[in-house]
């Protein structure tokens, strides 16, 4: 009965205390049930109301009503330091808050929260500095909003927001007082953009009175001025669109404005941008000028991954200068096509195809406004270009290549085409080796033969008949080389190399010609070229013996660093022999009775066979010395004394008349790792003297007859160098300095690398500025200097020779190049190019470049005052892309007479 009892009397109990409880108590676990944390005590709260409301609809027998939830996912928070609920279904967090709902991100010193109108108020708080720290940053997605404070509702998804900043594209609209739709897009008034990124504080920016910003599509506003250093200028807009993409995209490029004397007021670099595909684009340009210039270009750049990839220009312009219907108008058209292609290294191992192509008219650079103010372009005298595609079969030892070359000359519009330049080559091969080797190989297994073949079709004509020529303008041939060598070794140091080689030419053409005898020149005569298959061939053999002599010489002082000089002595001889092949030429009898020859094959591409004999016997001789020593470590140290000291000459059995060939010297110096020296001086073996009508000529005398060395003929070389800071302390720093760049690890950066869980992890080193002895901070100037010196000197036999020495007086031709380039400071640069021509007496094209850093801005002033082309050029433009047409550009007219004013 007592167990009876106490089961009827502890669930009425229970009963009475529920009845008695308040509402407000009931209504708060409610409400503390509906929002999700991140905390473990979420769970068990959940749970605790389920099971009370379990209870009581057993007890009561009544239903309960559901509240509808008003949010469509669960909200979750967080904060570091507190969270305080209080009544009236607020929440607030302290303390780095987070707060997280769908793809809505916010975060903030302090966050409080409406549970019931599902709203949450963020803002930041002051330290005791003074500082604000924690402002709100709210976070749509991957759009992010920088506020001072910010009032958002769930459910609605509307916003108020003071002091808003975002990024969108290069810039930052920022807005003091901004609303947030449904929508995501932004209303605000009294509104900035800019690209300055202190958007803050910017150094420029476009006032906004009213704008609208849809985040990453586009802002659109009315009425804004420009500001420029916080004071407001006089260059309005009624309204502006910026548009912003993130997608590849098509779209229009706005074109700039040109003000050009000799063209008149254009439209420059107008157009569309076709967004074709992720492989390839194109853009269209086009410049107009009331004066009637216009050019039309399309550039396209295609890459294919681990294909090929490559960029394809073409333009076409037509130049008007000068008055309709006076003396001074000229009509000028033009085009430029200019292609770069790269494959893949891996795309095929055994293909390969390649252009570099840089192919216009000789006037487009001349008469193209963007290279008017660039000195490079507009002295540029040569260009080439080239189609290369090869094909080897490694099983076959064969390789099959293409090429079609142009080569440009600016200077008189000439211009030489070859199209195409075929080549076959197979390797060298072993056609007597035994497959099957036993013991030592025999001399015959030695022997090698290969074959390479030409096939080649050009022009040289000048550039405006190049479409125009016929076929018959154009050199056709084919050469075939079959070289067959060997080579063997003698009494163990003797290397001695016997070579056959045998050489075909096929041409389809030949011109015959004759004497004039009132001229005194031979001239071509009427019919003289003859259409037909020719093939003209020639043999020759050589035989070349070579060996090393190696000494070593210990000098008698200094004896404790214990140098050693060693000198390598190599000596060739090689006999090489041709019969002659007079049939491939043809005599006449010049004005004087003296028998003359030529050949109606001279002038192909592949020359012609000597009509005499040939037997050559070569000299050479080349010295190498180098020293080694120990240094004051004990280390051991090898420098280069003479790299190559040779000398060659030769002598023609064959030859009737001076069988000596002139004395050819070669020094070649290694002053340090980065330059090395060269010279190459001939020296004539034969001594000038006068003939019967008093004319200069080479005798059959040597000057060793004489007495005299070989006659110096001349001598070239170049110097070239790069000075800047380190080769400058290098130089002339301090001891101290030296040593200490000397012990630095070549590795030793200025970062510092830490190793952490098998990961390299990089940590940036901050230094203190260094000071000098006095506490001054050490002043820091960049700076490079590259020279460049050529000298020549050459016979000149335009002057009388000296009849006493016979000997003419030399010329010297020498020129001085320099470009470089000072940072005077962090946002100043300087830099030049110059040169100076010792003959002409006069300084080269001349141009310098000073540019300053305004961090959102750039100012750059060209100028150049020496040479041919005299301009000056001052702009200011923004940094980013998108405000390209934001500038001020002033420059020199680009007529020939440049007026400086």
């Amino acid at each position: 009965m007592a167990p009876l009892k106490a089961k009827i009397f502890i669930p009425l109990i229970l009963l009475i205390v529920l009845l008695f409880l308040p509402d407000e108590a009931t209504s708060q676990r409610r409400r503390r049930g509906m929002i999700a944390s991140n905390t473990a005590g979420t769970d068990s709260l959940q749970n605790g109301r389920d099971s009370l409301k379990a209870d009581t609809v057993r007890i009561d027998s009544l239903p309960v009503v559901k509240k509808k939830q008003p949010l469509d996912a669960p909200v979750v928070y967080e904060s570091n330091d507190s969270t305080v609920f209080v009544q009236g279904g607020n929440a607030t967090l302290y303390g780095s808050g987070k707060v997280n709902y769908q793809k809505i991100e916010l975060t903030a010193e302090v966050i409080s929260m409406n549970l019931d109108s599902s709203t949450v108020h963020a803002y930041g708080i002051k330290d005791s500095a003074g500082v604000e720290k924690g402002k709100p940053v709210f976070k749509d997605g991957d759009t992010a909003y920088d506020t001072e404070t910010i009032r958002y509702n769930f459910k609605s998804k509307k916003a108020g927001i003071t002091d808003i900043v975002t990024q969108q594209g290069e810039g930052y609209v920022t807005g003091n007082k901004a609303k947030k739709g449904a929508n995501d897009e932004i209303f605000m008034e009294d509104g900035r953009y800019t690209t300055c990124d202190h958007h803050d504080h910017p150094h420029f920016y476009m006032q906004l009175t009213r704008a609208k910003v849809r985040p990453k599509k586009n802002v659109v506003t009315g009425p804004a001025y420009l500001v420029v250093e916080d004071v407001p200028l006089p260059i309005a807009v009624p309204f502006f669109f910026f548009p912003f993409s993130s997608s590849y995209s098509s779209g229009f490029i706005m074109p700039t404005y040109m003000d050009d004397s000799s063209r008149g007021f254009g439209l420059a670099e107008g157009g569309y941008y076709f967004a074709i595909s992720d492989l390839m684009d194109l853009k269209m340009t086009a410049d107009i000028y009331t004066k009637g210039s216009w050019r039309l270009s399309g550039l396209t750049n295609y890459n294919r991954r681990y294909k090929y990839s490559g960029t394809l220009q073409a333009d076409y312009q037509v130049t008007k200068t000068g008055d309709k219907g006076m003396s001074d108008y000229t009509v000028a058209k033009d085009f430029k096509v200019v292609w770069n292609h790269r494959q893949d290294a891996k795309a095929s191992p055994n293909s390969t195809f390649s252009a570099s192509v840089n192919f216009s008219t000789s006037s487009y650079e001349r008469t193209n406004v963007n290279n008017l103010y660039n000195s490079q372009l507009l002295t540029q005298n040569t260009k080439t270009s080239s189609i290369s595609y090869s094909r080897s079969f490694p099983d076959m030892g064969l390789t099959l290549s293409g090429t079609s070359n142009i080569a440009q000359t600016m200077r008189d519009s000439s211009i030489a085409v070859t199209l195409p330049d075929l080549n076959i080559t197979l390797s060298r091969l072993f056609p007597f080796k035994r497959k099957k080797a036993a013991g030592e190989e025999r001399w015959y297994e030695k022997i090698s033969l290969s074959y390479t073949g030409r096939l080649t079709n050009s022009i040289r004509t000048k550039d405006d008949r190049l479409f125009k020529a016929g076929i018959s303008e154009w050199e056709n041939a084919m050469n075939h080389n079959v070289p067959v060598s060997a080579t063997f070794t003698l009494f163990k140091y003797l290397q001695v190399s016997p070579s056959v080689n045998y050489t075909e030419r096929w041409y389809t053409r030949k011109i015959n010609q004759e004497y004039n005898m009132d001229t005194r020149r031979l001239e071509s005569v009427a019919n003289d070229s003859i259409n037909g298959f020719y093939r003209v061939s020639n043999y020759s053999a050589s035989l070349s013996m070579s060996t090393k002599v190696y000494g070593m010489y210990k000098p008698l002082f200094m004896k404790k660093k214990e140098i050693q000089i060693r000198h390598v002595f190599t000596p060739q001889v090689s006999l090489s022999g041709a019969p002659g092949f007079s049939k491939y030429w043809e005599e006449y009898t010049d004005y004087n009775g003296a028998t003359q020859y030529y050949s109606p094959f001279s002038g192909q591409p592949f020359g012609v066979p000597s009509r005499q004999g040939s037997g050559t016997v070569n000299f050479s001789m080349a010295n190498n010395f180098e020293m080694k020593y120990k240094d004051k470590n004990d280390s051991i140290k090898k420098v280069s004394l003479i790299d190559d000291l040779s000398a060659n000459m030769s002598y023609n059995m064959a030859a009737k008349e001076r069988p000596w060939s002139d004395l050819s010297l070669n020094l070649r110096l290694k002053l340090s790792k980065s330059y090395t020296f060269n010279m190459n001086a001939q020296f004539a073996t034969y001594a000038y003297t006068f003939d019967k009508s008093g004319t200069v000529v080479t005798s059959n005398r040597t000057e060793w007859s004489y007495g005299r060395f070989g006659r110096f003929q001349g001598y070239g070389s170049s110097f070239n160098y790069t000075l800047n800071n380190d080769t400058w302390k290098k130089w002339f720093g301090p001891k101290d300095e030296k040593e200490a760049n000397k012990k630095k690890p070549s590795g030793d950066d200025d970062d510092d690398s830490e190793e952490e869980d098998g990961e390299a992890t990089t940590t940036k080193k901050v230094e203190k500025a260094k000071s000098d002895s006095d506490g001054y901070q050490v002043f820091k100037m960049p700076w490079s200097l590259s020279l460049s010196y050529s000298f020549n000197i050459r016979e000149d036999k335009n002057k009388p020779i000296n009849r006493h020495s016979m000997r003419y007086p030399y010329s010297y031709t020498h020129n001085i190049n320099a470009n470089g380039n000072v940072k005077i400071s962090n946002n100043w640069s300087f830099s030049f190019n110059s040169g100076y021509d010792f003959q002409a007496k006069e300084i080269t094209q001349t141009s310098c470049t000073v540019s300053r850093d305004l961090h959102c801005f750039n100012l750059s002033a060209s100028l150049s005052p020496f040479g041919r082309w005299k301009y000056y050029n001052v702009t200011i433009r923004a940094n980013a892309s998108i405000l390209q047409d934001l500038k001020y550009e002033q420059r020199s007219q680009t007529q020939s007479n440049i007026q400086w004013y």
